[in-house]
């Protein structure tokens, strides 16, 4: 046993040397040629662990970023593939995530690489029939979004975090290169030779993703995640939506548990019989869910501990909100080039300096209004952040009066 704890620290630590290296500017070729001798029985927990290291020796999570598609060059095929093809059921979210998978490359191999090939030597009618393929692979999005916003809170409340955080910051990366890529094909004169190298760089980045979902992300968190936990992501699963697949006729249940989900699941009671008593006036818990989740405005709030606490849940809502976030660090609900900006947010509110702070952003036809308060109880104690969002679109559009008295 003692054996393998040092072959193991052993590797760690080589691992951790090959990336550093890499940062330091060693070549690829020499890298690799070194790697090779480490990669027997090499299991994706591993390089979670190299990378969480590093970010605790100090290396910031944009360089670990910028080397993570070095890094999946490095390992190549040779991570193992510890769980086959077949070893969840169809409906597993992990199932769901590959078939996307499957989905997005069949996209890029039979239309993307070919048209662009046709493109690039001068067939202009190709131009067209890209516009529309790159419109489809921004369904990636919704993929990218469950990633961040159903996998991601399990995994760091199992101590995984390192590789929630970097893989996040290569899909905002992925994502940046596809708009970049519509906004050429879009434009009234495309410059030929840019197009086709962002094109080109789009379905490179796309597909090394999908590796590294695959064969690292995939296998790790079905050896750590509950089957409760899968449930819990299945059934969140479809508020944000599918990418290039139909949505599931159904969602995924621990094996043993019937249709109905009755099964082995808790009863629902309610919190408890009596009155909430408010400064003015009492309300009973049902009438406060159905108040708050009545309001034509998204809240969202923080206690004074950093972390998600509730959020409404109104008909109509502007931004995806899941219930694996509840108990999630705010920070980490965030890509991470805007976390300062949210860390600094929470400190001028905590700190007394501002009662709120406001932002206003344009989304399609949405002008959402994102305001951020300071809650805080009658002696003046800080209790949390409070986030209230609004498409205030409607409102501006408002002219003259309409009376109370006046009929439809």
């Amino acid at each position: 046993m003692s054996e393998l704890i040092n072959n193991r620290e052993y590797r760690q630590k080589v691992l951790k040397e090959l990336i550093l290296d890499l940062h330091n500017g060693k070549p690829v070729e020499e890298v690799k040629e070194r790697f090779g001798k480490l990669i027997e029985g090499l299991a994706a927990t591993e390089i979670s662990q190299m990378e969480q290291a590093l970010i605790h020796e100090g290396m910031p999570v944009e360089e670990i970023q910028r080397l993570c598609d070095v890094h999946a060059a490095v390992l190549g095929t040779s991570v193992q593939q510890i769980h086959a093809e077949d070893s969840v059921q169809e409906n597993h979210p992990v199932s769901i995530f590959k078939r996307e998978n499957r989905a997005l490359e069949a996209l890029m191999n039979n239309v993307l690489a070919p048209e662009l090939g046709n493109y690039a030597k001068g067939d202009e009618e190709a131009l067209g029939i890209l516009k529309k393929a790159f419109a489809s692979l921004w369904e990636i999005d919704k993929h990218y979004s469950r990633k961040e916003n159903l996998l991601f809170p399990i995994m760091e409340k199992h101590g995984i975090t390192a590789p929630p955080k970097v893989m996040w910051g290569v899909d905002d990366e992925i994502r940046a290169v596809i708009k970049e890529t519509r906004k050429l094909l879009n434009s009234d004169t495309p410059e030929k030779e840019k197009l086709v190298e962002k094109a080109q760089e789009a379905i490179n980045r796309v597909n090394e993703m999908i590796f590294k979902e695959e064969n690292i992300l995939f296998p790790m968190i079905l050896e750590t995640f509950t089957e409760e936990e899968w449930q819990q992501v299945s059934e969140a699963s479809s508020e944000i939506g599918y990418c290039l697949i139909d949505e599931p006729k159904t969602t995924w249940k621990p094996q043993g548990e019937d249709a109905s989900g009755e099964s082995g699941s808790k009863d629902k009671k309610d919190l408890h019989d009596g009155y909430v008593e408010f400064d003015a006036g009492k309300l009973l818990p049902e009438e406060i869910n159905a108040i708050l989740n009545t309001l034509p405005i998204d809240i969202t709030f923080v206690g004074k501990d950093g972390k998600v606490k509730y959020f409404s849940q109104g008909k109509e809502r502007i931004f995806a909100r899941p219930k694996t976030v509840i108990g999630r660090k705010v920070e980490n609900c965030h890509p991470p080039a805007s976390v300062h900006v949210v860390e600094k947010v929470v400190e001028q509110l905590q700190s007394g300096k501002k009662d709120h702070v406001d932002f206003w952003i344009k989304m399609g036809n949405v002008y959402a209004l994102i305001r951020y308060f300071a809650v805080r109880n009658a002696q003046g104690e800080y209790l949390g952040v409070l986030e209230v969002t609004q498409d205030i679109k409607p409102i501006q559009e408002i002219s003259g009066e309409r009376r109370l008295v006046s009929e439809e």
